[in-house]
């Protein structure tokens, strides 16, 4: 069994990813941002996505990653992240789902579980690089 000690370190590595994306995807998100994202390749898309690599970047500094798997992560965050946005803007537009409907909020939920999962998934990267 895994003391609370032990997995303490780990918890507060993911609440970073946590909290590192609710800055990016909130108060660091333009309308112009939102905006684009259907737009593959449109510079705010690009952008948003960027910010949340420089997001990593911060994260990893903090639990003393090395640059190699900072800069490697964030990569891949960047990358990760904006095709999840992307996608999901996507499937809204062409079915023209609004606030209004059940399903634009199951999308929506869809993406912020993947962008989660992503996190737990830049932490296991992170702690197989130590």
């Amino acid at each position: 069994m895994i003391l609370i000690t032990q997995a303490w370190p780990l918890l507060v590595f993911i609440a970073g990813f946590q909290l590192k994306h609710f800055v990016c995807d909130g108060p660091l998100q333009t309308l112009a941002m939102v905006k684009s994202k259907a737009i593959y390749g449109d510079h705010m898309g690009l952008v948003h996505a960027a910010i949340h690599g420089v997001g990593t970047l911060f994260v990893l500094a903090c639990a003393g990653s090395a640059i190699s798997t900072m800069l490697f992560l964030a990569a891949l965050d960047f990358i990760i992240h904006y095709h999840v946005d992307y996608g999901k803007e996507n499937i809204v537009k062409h079915f023209k789902w609004t606030t209004l409907d059940a399903k634009f909020w199951w999308a929506l939920s869809a993406d912020q579980t993947l962008h989660q999962l992503t996190y737990l998934g830049l932490v296991a990267l992170a702690l197989t690089a130590a």
